[in-house]
């Protein structure tokens, strides 16, 4: 610093030592250095894939306010941002074509204070992510080695329980000499299906997309068998994963045919409810599932709603008139019995012939009108013939 100049002064009486004070003072304010205000700043090298030091390679930092800093390495690599305000900043290093950007790190900047330094060496970086590449492969192809052998095993159960369908159309219309041979071989293949099917099961991993079909399967499978509680947790398991109208369906079977018959109808129900363009459906299986364990009362309501959805399902029609019949009263009339034909059984077995009439559903609304017509002498069971317009 350069020595102050001195300046004579002028004597104004006794004054001058006053603005002698304010000179002074002035000159000391002049030549002190000001005080900046602190920034901060983050550096850094980055070695190449070599691991030699890597020049000329962009770098960017981005606070988290959004304010973005560019700079450069140098020809030893290092890099340096100045004048950085306090925040958490995103370095980024932009590579080479056609190379993404590397996020190289967040830090925290603050005022006054030297941030970590940030080394990279794209030697180790590569290294590692091409360890990782080669874990992720091999996680990978040992997935789809899993899911091929998921898809092998439910293939071959949903094979074998086509055979079960077969078998079982077999055994309902086979001679009484062959039966025992192909209830063996029901029991066989059911038991078969079950085995692939548990497989696929176990082969696929817990939240994979095609479990459900694999239970519902499963499920199948367990019916087959004859282990009604395994299938029906099978198809409660599939509707928790997917609560599909057609699950509810056979679950009402399942729980119908092993005697729960209001579990059964609950299924049925919601059923209908979520799929009612098939709610129709729905109800005529429910009556049929009642239909098949003799309580025909029960079987009645879910008929009756069936036929009013779906006015020409012969089925339907013959299985109301049939519940009727099955759910008639006796009233004593002095020494006998006699019949008390619930109303609308006629009507639905004439329904039945009117929409079947040569079909096995039509013949048998034929047998019941016929066998009422001997319980009930006198009732009207003339079967309504609709009138062809001209």
């Amino acid at each position: 610093m350069k020595p102050l100049k001195v300046i004579a002064l002028r004597s104004y009486g006794n004054k001058s030592w006053v603005f002698a004070a304010m000179l002074a003072a002035a000159l000391l304010f002049l030549s002190a250095p000001r005080a900046g205000a602190q920034m901060g700043t983050i550096a850094g090298q980055i070695l190449d894939v070599a691991a030699k030091p890597w020049a000329e390679i962009p770098v960017e930092a981005v606070s988290d306010q959004g304010a973005k800093s560019e700079a450069k390495t140098d020809k030893d690599g290092n890099f340096v941002f100045h004048n950085l305000r306090s925040g958490v900043y995103t370095v980024t290093v932009i590579l080479p074509a056609p190379n993404p950007p590397y996020m190289a790190a967040k830090i925290q900047v603050t005022s006054g204070t030297e941030s970590p330094k940030i080394n990279l060496n794209f030697k180790d970086i590569v290294s590692q992510q091409g360890a990782e590449a080669v874990a992720a492969q091999k996680k990978q192809e040992e997935e789809k080695q899993k899911f091929q052998g998921m898809k092998q095993h439910f293939d071959a159960g949903a094979a074998l329980l086509t055979q079960v369908g077969t078998t079982k159309a077999d055994l309902a219309k086979a001679p009484a000499d062959q039966r025992d041979a192909l209830k063996q071989q029901l029991a066989d293949l059911s038991g078969k299906a079950v085995t692939e099917l548990e497989a696929a099961k176990g082969a696929a991993p817990e939240k994979d997309p095609n479990l459900h079909l694999i239970l519902a399967r499963l499920g199948d499978a367990y019916d087959a068998a004859g282990r009604s509680d395994d299938a029906a947790n099978a198809y409660k398991q599939a509707i928790e994963l997917k609560p599909m109208a057609a699950y509810y369906n056979n679950l009402g079977g399942i729980l119908g045919r092993s005697g729960k018959t209001e579990d059964a109808m609950a299924a049925y129900k919601k059923s209908a409810e979520l799929d009612p363009t098939n709610a129709a459906q729905a109800y005529r299986n429910g009556g049929i599932t009642m239909y098949n364990v003799g309580k025909m009362k029960e079987a009645v309501e879910p008929l009756k709603k069936a036929t009013e959805l779906d006015p020409k399902s012969a089925q339907a029609w013959y299985l109301l008139g049939a519940s009727l019949v099955g759910a008639m009263e006796y009233k004593q009339v002095g020494s006998k019995l006699e019949v008390v034909v619930q109303p609308g059984t006629v009507e639905a077995y004439q329904k039945a012939v009117e929409l079947d009439p040569n079909g096995p559903y039509g013949q048998q609304a034929k047998q019941g009108l016929e066998a009422l017509q001997q319980m009930a002498p006198g009732i009207d069971t003339k079967v309504k013939t609709t009138k062809k317009k001209s």
